[in-house]
């Protein structure tokens, strides 16, 4: 029989991938991976990618997060939700001028918390960008191009 999972706030890593950007690590199980990332407004967020085998969803907690789900963009707000399922390629930053407080939990999990601890060292200089290409099917992270996202990130910005 499986245990609860219990995370406090206080005992929780908090990792970095960009100047305004933390990620808080909370629970990394084969059932779900969750974590509340924590947007200042003029963070990129996460460029386009997909999972193969994860679905995202997405909470936001407060603030203002613009989604990109394949070839079209949305604003969500507190209270909003979002489910993207797996290879539909989409990617999520603050909206202009706004911050976004956004739990994110995958499903099934898979030990991704190793993932944004290489984001936190490559943010930091301690570890190649290239590790994060060569980590995409070991984390299910495949990035591609998106011409709508980058745009609308400039315009964020």
């Amino acid at each position: 029989m499986s245990e609860p999972t219990f995370v406090r706030a206080a005992g929780a890593e908090v990792v970095s991938d960009a100047p305004g950007s933390l990620i808080t690590l909370l629970a990394d199980s084969a059932g779900f991976t969750t974590n509340r990332a924590t947007l200042r407004s003029g963070v990129f967020g996460t460029p386009a990618h997909f999972h193969t085998r994860a679905t995202e969803l997405f909470f936001v907690l407060d603030g203002t997060l613009q989604v990109l789900v394949n070839d079209e963009l949305h604003s969500l707000e507190k209270g909003d939700f979002l489910a993207v399922p797996p290879r539909v390629p989409h990617a999520f930053g603050p909206q202009k001028d706004s911050d976004a407080d956004v739990l994110v939990v995958f499903t099934p999990g898979m030990d991704r918390f190793d993932y944004y601890r290489l984001l936190d060292r490559v943010a930091r200089g301690e570890a190649d960008p290239k590790e994060i290409a060569a980590s995409s099917q070991q984390y299910d992270n495949h990035y591609v191009d998106s011409p709508l996202w980058r745009q609308a990130r400039a315009d964020a910005a």
